[in-house]
C-alpha cells in the first residue's frame, strides 16, 4: 500500500537515557519515509490503575494515542526478573477499553537477560489480543554492549533484527489496512 503508516513507540523505561528510550529514538530515525513513528512520552503521568470508571485526562490521551495508531512498538527493560512497573500500569488501562484488541504490535525486550519479562509480555499481549506478528517479537540481551557512546545502536546484528521486526510489524499494518479495504 501507499500510504502514511502511524505507528506508536513506547519506551518501558522513565529515564530519557535509558536503552530503550534510546532504542526508540534509534528506531524513529530508521523508519522508512512512509512510516511515522511517534513515542509516547507521558508514561510517567498515568495514575496508577485502579480500575475506576473516573477517567483521568493522562489516560484518555494514552488511550487516544493508541487508538489513532495504525501500530504499537514497545520496548521494554526487565526489572527484577519481570515487567517494568510503569509500562505495565500502563498497559493495564487499556485492558476494558480494547485499544490493543486485534492492534498490530512489536514488542522489543532489551535488557541484560530479559527473557523473564519477554516471557511475561508475550503472555500479556496475547490476553490482551494484540496482533504480534511472525518475526514481530525480538529479544535483545546484553543491550548496553550494542550501543556506542553516543547513544546510537553499534551491533550491525542487532540493527539488522531491529529492522526486521519493524518491518514485520509494517507488513501486518499493511495486510490489515488492505482487507479492510476490501470489505469496503
Amino acid at each position: 500500500m501507499n500510504r502514511r503508516i502511524k505507528i506508536l513507540a513506547v519506551s518501558g523505561g522513565l529515564r530519557p537515557t535509558s536503552t530503550n528510550a534510546l532504542l526508540v529514538k534509534e528506531i524513529q530515525k530508521w523508519a522508512p519515509a512512509n512510516v511515522a513513528i511517534s513515542i509516547y512520552e507521558g508514561l510517567a503521568t498515568l495514575p496508577a490503575f485502579d480500575d475506576s470508571t473516573t477517567i483521568s485526562e493522562s489516560v484518555t490521551e494514552w488511550r487516544r494515542q493508541l487508538s489513532d495508531a495504525d501500530g504499537v512498538l514497545i520496548c521494554s527493560p526487565e526489572y527484577a526478573f519481570g515487567v517494568p512497573g510503569a509500562l505495565k500500569n500502563a498497559i493495564e488501562w487499556t485492558v476494558k477499553s480494547s485499544e490493543l484488541v486485534n492492534k498490530p504490535l512489536a514488542l522489543i525486550t532489551a535488557a541484560s537477560s530479559g527473557d523473564k519479562a519477554h516471557a511475561a509480555w508475550l503472555q500479556i499481549f496475547s490476553a490482551l489480543s494484540a496482533d504480534i506478528p511472525a518475526g514481530g517479537a525480538l529479544l535483545i540481551p546484553f543491550i548496553r554492549t550494542k550501543f556506542n557512546e553516543k547513544g546510537e545502536v553499534s551491533d550491525a546484528a542487532t540493527k539488522e533484527a531491529i529492522l526486521n521486526t519493524l518491518q514485520a510489524l509494517i507488513q501486518t499494518i499493511d495486510k490489515k489496512a488492505s482487507e479492510e479495504m476490501e470489505q469496503t
